[in-house]
């Protein structure tokens, strides 16, 4: 068994150590750190259960890896840069703090404990230097004892002061984090994207290659930032005696703090700071991975003292992972309701971002190009803040070499097998023929009609629609007011109760606002927004059909793109055979609604998450600030509901429930935007 052992602790520093050097070498990680933590952790597992086989270089032992290139300068940590232990877990995390108390107790009573908590972010630690006051030396991590100088490159970063006040200590050496910001990453992409060349895969191994640069104007270009959070030497000065003093002193010397930081006095009230600052991961300019929790007092730290690479003061809780590794079977695509070609990722399941995951967007053929990913690959999957999963990118290093990159479709899957057309300087490849001839655009386009946010037909959900559009008896929407009992008793999952409901849903429809009407028709371009403006500003839909492309793009709001699709939509023999069936089957064309919309969620606190199917994530926040309420991005005691989509935040509703906070479904939402009154089901908890 020893030898087994031995064989697998052997395997993982081998495969730790590559993937280490991907990381803090190449700038190009191979694994997602959830992936590589586990790695570490089972290895710190067995060396613990056969301390005989711990090895003084093992990566289970060293900071940061363990590499020092020779790209830049070697400098030498006067005070290493240790790393931090992980944990994930409540129950973990809550056992770390005990170890702590007991730590510090000794063989008697523990001392009171504050703990200081600050977001761990993810992006580059650095060492910066200032000798009487002049900025003079920067240096990475390395293996905590020894970086690289990287100087000329972070003095180029306009959050690291060339001089501190009059004041500042002889020497003053403070730790940080280097980071890109979301909306600059964001930005380089569109430039990547516009210069057809590959997209970068995080902000944090972007900012990794921008400081690494051997030409500090390109560096420069990138526009990184820092957080200022530790102290290493000091000489000359008088240093405050505890973390969160240290903070507000080294914001005082100019130095950037972020401000988002916590003292409290228990372990429970830190885990309850990690858990709302979970929920809030993606309101910042910047990724954080999780929360450093800290003892507050310095002379406790002291007392504590640390392992080989790690202190025993501090430890870093870290979110549930947004990225994950698994194989990609293959590359399929799907046609939309306005015929739009999509390709989509057939995965291996792999739960990332609170949820499995089957199936990811590829988005386009040129994102499929850039990013070349091909079946058989082990590929990236990301969800982050979105709650559509998609495919960043291939681990190359796992590619089989006989491969061949994927090719787009040229024949659409419909029984039509029309050629697929992409226009020039359009990103979107589409099916032409029309929404009658193809079944995917089809069915997809008579669910939109009857989602939520259109014309709000409960009970016809997107099974139901599949099976009327297959069975032929619905070919377009029209048809649908034209259904009858007796017919829907003859498909599966009907009985005379559901029937009903379903009948009296699509009557109640027929009084749709002519807002709702016209986003229902799917017209491409066409937003709730947008349908509002038409309505308003012809009343009818006769008025718009009969619009010129002009007349549309005459309107405040409505750009070319919008009133170029409207034109094309109505002037179309089959859409105009839509219009005159809807109004055969008695659905009203004429009602506008009234431009005031009336407060009725003042003093309401709504808190969306997850994906709704009648709103988008800016829509749904919108729609609730216009009726007078506000649209927190967390949850807390104010909070008046929590609106749950598909793949909520498992933060948000474990928050809800722990404070009392009602919880709806989307159906109960579009209720309280209408009355502004929860149901019956949804009242507050009491305490």
């Amino acid at each position: 068994m020893t030898d087994e052992v031995a064989a697998r602790i052997d395997e993982l520093r081998d495969e730790l150590r590559a993937h280490d050097r991907a990381y803090y070498v190449d700038d190009a990680p191979t694994i997602p750190d959830v992936e590589y933590d586990a790695l570490l952790a089972e290895l710190g597992r067995l060396e613990a259960e056969h301390p005989e086989l711990v090895a003084d270089d093992s990566p289970t032992q060293r900071v940061g890896g363990g590499f020092v290139t020779t790209t830049f300068a070697p400098v030498t940590h006067r005070v290493p840069l240790m790393s931090l232990d992980n944990t994930f877990e409540r129950d973990e995390f809550l056992g770390w703090a005990e170890r702590v108390r007991r730590g510090l107790a000794g063989d008697g009573e523990a001392p009171p404990i504050r703990w200081a908590c600050e977001l761990k972010f993810d992006g580059l630690a650095v060492s910066i230097r200032y000798e009487r006051g002049r900025y003079v030396q920067a240096a990475t991590r390395g293996d905590g004892r020894v970086g690289e100088d990287v100087t000329a490159n972070v003095a180029t970063i306009a959050d690291v002061p060339e001089r501190l006040p009059d004041g500042a200590p002889e020497v003053l050496e403070v730790r940080g984090e280097i980071y890109l910001p979301v909306s600059e990453f964001d930005r380089i992409n569109a430039a990547q994207d516009e210069a057809g060349k590959p997209r970068y895969v995080n902000p944090r191994n972007t900012a990794a290659g921008s400081l690494r640069q051997k030409d500090p104007r390109i560096t420069a270009q990138r526009r990184l930032r820092l957080w200022t959070y530790q102290l290493g030497e000091v000489v000359g000065g008088e240093v405050p005696t505890s973390h969160s003093a240290t903070l507000a002193w080294l914001a005082e010397l100019g130095l950037p703090v972020n401000p988002l930081l916590t003292v409290v006095d228990d372990p429970e009230a830190a885990y309850a700071w990690i858990a709302e600052r979970e929920g809030k991961r993606h309101d910042e300019d910047y990724e954080t991975d999780g929360v450093v929790v800290k003892v507050d007092a310095l002379a406790q730290r002291d007392r504590l003292g640390s392992t080989a690479r790690a202190p025993r003061w501090a430890i870093a809780f870290k979110f549930p992972p947004e990225e994950r590794t698994t194989l990609l079977h293959d590359i399929e695509i799907s046609v939309g309701r306005t015929g739009r070609v999509t390709p989509f990722a057939r995965l291996e399941p792999v739960f990332v971002g609170g949820s499995t995951v089957g199936v990811a967007t590829l988005h386009n053929e040129d994102q499929v190009a850039v990013k070349d990913v091909r079946p058989g690959d082990t590929v990236i999957v990301r969800k982050a803040g979105d709650v559509i999963p998609e495919v960043v990118g291939p681990v190359l290093a796992g590619r089989d070499d006989a491969t061949e990159p994927w090719a787009f479709p040229t024949v659409c899957p419909c029984p039509e097998r029309s050629t697929l057309v992409r226009a020039d300087g359009d990103a979107n490849t589409y099916c032409v023929v029309p929404a009658s001839s193809c079944p995917e655009r089809r069915w997809q386009g008579i669910a939109h009609f009857a989602s939520r946010g259109a014309m709000d037909i409960e009970g016809l959900g997107e099974q139901t629609v599949l099976a009327l559009t297959r069975s032929g008896r619905v070919r377009h929407v029209g048809d649908l007011y034209s259904l009858t009992v007796d017919e829907l008793l003859g498909y599966e999952g009907f009985a005379q109760l559901s029937a009903e409901n379903l009948i009296s849903a699509i009557d109640v429809s027929r009084s749709r606002p002519l807002p709702r009407l016209l986003f229902g028709l799917g017209i491409e371009h066409l937003g709730p927004t947008g349908a509002e403006l038409l309505a308003n500003r012809f009343r009818t839909l006769d008025g718009i059909a009969a619009a010129t492309e002009e007349d549309v793009a005459a309107i405040d709001g409505v750009g070319p793109a919008i009133a170029a699709s409207v034109a094309r939509w109505f002037a179309d023999d089959d859409h105009r055979a839509t219009v005159s069936g809807l109004v055969e089957g008695g659905v009203r064309t004429d009602i506008v609604e009234t431009d005031e919309v009336e407060p009725v969620l003042a003093g309401m606190s709504i808190v969306v998450t997850g994906a709704l199917e009648g709103f988008s994530r800016d829509g749904a926040a919108t729609a609730i600030k216009a009726r007078g309420g506000k649209a927190p991005g967390s949850v807390s005691k104010k909070t008046t509901a929590v609106v749950v989509g598909d793949a909520p935040g498992a933060a948000k509703v474990t928050k809800a429930e722990e404070v009392g906070v009602p919880i709806i479904d989307e159906a109960a939402f579009v209720r309280l935007l209408e009355s502004g009154e929860l149901p019956a089901s949804a009242e507050r908890a009491t305490d």
